[in-house]
């Protein structure tokens, strides 16, 4: 009876493919259940690895980390939400046989941690080809997300459930108003004053609609498709005031929303701390994410 209910726990995979970046491939299929999910094996040669460190089984990612992240070099540079996105996923091949992997969304941030150690010349010498591999695969997912690539390698997109934006808003948007909470730091303000060479008066009213403006589209229109429209909807301008009762941000939920929200933010702050000026900001952030709207660097309204 232990085998049979081990057996059934078990989930099976319904689709499977081959997702190709740049010169890596990488086996992935789609489960019964909807998660994405990289074979182990597949994701260690991405990142030039032979295979997993000796000694290491099956784990949990809220225990352990891949064998691969727990360099102490690294540990400064590992999000909190990769000790959850790590967990290893045992599942049923679509040909039979049980194979282990990874959630979809682990690859992006792995090769971040890598990329990150690396810039900041914290990796070692034998990890800087893994670096190398995570720049390369980061190349390859920056204008197509890694779940949607999943879904046109395994074909899965052909018959994806038609509530699949209902599920990708509940995930994000809260029904419930969170407790307020910063989640703009400062500097990002006072990165994108600088490089438009505006004087930074933090508390000022100045330029609020052209900043807000900008702010939609350089962190919450690179959300999931759907779901900067959802927000406005639940958290409409007051019609006399023409201003929100709530920040966007208190609407987004803590598993998810609110961690995708963060990491834009890091993002485009750290794209703006590079920048000399704005010319050098928007060519780095049309390379980086897709093309928003033709007046996304329109001239700001003329000032008083």
């Amino acid at each position: 009876m232990t085998n049979a209910l081990t057996t059934t726990s078990i989930p099976q995979a319904i689709h499977d493919g081959v997702l190709v970046i740049g010169d890596a491939e990488i086996p992935c299929n789609v489960l019964e259940d909807g998660r994405r999910v990289l074979t182990q094996s597949g994701v260690m040669r991405a990142l030039g690895r032979a295979r997993q460190a000796k000694g290491r089984g099956h784990y949990d990612g809220d225990v352990n980390l891949p064998a691969f992240l727990t360099a102490k070099n690294l540990k400064p540079f590992i999000p909190s939400e990769l000790y959850v996105t790590s967990s290893q996923i045992e599942f049923r091949r679509t040909t039979g046989g049980k194979a282990f992997g990874y959630p979809a969304e682990l690859l992006p941030l792995v090769c971040a941690v890598f990329d990150d150690a690396d810039r900041a010349g914290k990796l070692a010498k034998p990890q800087k080809h893994i670096a190398e591999k995570a720049r390369m695969l980061l190349r390859g997912l920056l204008n197509v997300g890694i779940v949607a690539l999943v879904d046109e390698a395994t074909g899965y997109q052909k018959v994806r459930a038609r509530d699949e934006l209902q599920k990708i808003l509940a995930a994000y948007v809260s029904p419930e108003l969170l407790p307020w909470a910063k989640r703009f730091p400062d500097s990002f303000y006072e990165n994108l004053h600088r490089v438009r060479g505006w004087e930074y008066k933090p508390g000022s009213n100045a330029r609020t609609a052209y900043i807000g403006k900008l702010t939609n589209t350089l962190i919450y229109e690179q959300l999931p498709t759907g779901v900067l429209d959802d927000l406005r909807e639940k958290n409409p301008r007051d019609p006399i005031t023409k201003r929100r009762k709530h920040n966007h941000h208190e609407l987004l939920t803590t598993d998810i929303g609110n961690p995708h929200l963060e990491r834009q933010i890091i993002s485009v702050n750290t794209l703006l701390s590079v920048s000399d000026d704005w010319s050098e900001f928007t060519r780095l952030f049309t390379k980086k994410f897709p093309p928003g709207p033709g007046d996304l660097f329109a001239p700001p309204p003329s000032e008083k």
